[in-house]
């Protein structure tokens, strides 16, 4: 029991921090909070929060299985692969047809914006390695056992700390309003460049 809340501060830090960095999720709840309003934003990062959670939970339950086994890793990667690669180009066509148009912030649903947040962070592959990964660390330092309880931590923690770095792109980018428009014109160019990115990272992992 000494050891939980060390266990749900390192969780909460390593997702906070992993979700930092601008990339497909915090851009696009940028995105979402100045297209269509915050609160749309806010309820984008839950459906991403939400995700994230399903992830970890099954990130647990394969730790052991992708510690002796590194053919369940790179299989993961693939398919991640294939997942940027088809994004990047989907961004880039979307970027160039909305290029011109003006920003009109519109009235959509939140379950739209819940829906896409799940949607988004589902197809990020890489979050199950990164949390089976952080879960043997933690078991291998002691932090964590395989009771319910550190599980159940361990899991909300990651959630927590991952709808955090949402947030702050939700409100870093409602309280700029001047940098709206030029934002949310060239977003799906940055995400798309993201995906390139990203696709090149994966590809080094995976052939390396």
């Amino acid at each position: 029991m000494q050891q939980l809340p060390i266990l749900f501060v390192f969780t909460f830090g390593a997702a906070f921090f992993a979700s930092l960095p601008p990339g497909l999720l915090n851009l696009n709840a940028a995105k979402t909070s100045v297209e269509k309003g915050k609160t749309n934003g806010i309820i984008f990062g839950l459906g991403v929060a939400l995700a994230v959670m399903l992830q970890t939970y099954i990130s647990v339950r394969i730790a052991k299985l992708i510690s002796r086994n590194q053919h369940v890793i790179e299989i993961l990667l693939q398919l991640a692969l294939g997942i940027f690669f088809v994004l990047a180009i989907v961004f880039f066509i979307k970027g160039r047809k909305q290029e011109n148009k003006p920003l009109i912030l519109t009235e959509t649903k939140k379950r739209n914006s819940f829906s896409k947040g799940v949607f988004l962070a589902l197809i990020n592959l890489l979050a199950i390695p990164y949390y089976s990964g952080l879960n043997t660390v933690f078991h291998s330092q002691g932090f964590m056992t395989f009771k319910i309880i550190d599980e159940v931590l361990f899991i909300l923690a990651a959630g927590s700390g991952t709808f955090l770095a949402m947030y702050l792109y939700v409100i870093y980018f409602n309280k700029w309003e001047h940098k709206t428009k030029s934002f949310s014109k060239n977003s799906n160019f940055i995400l798309s460049g993201l995906m390139v990115l990203l696709f090149v990272i994966t590809a080094f992992r995976l052939f390396n």
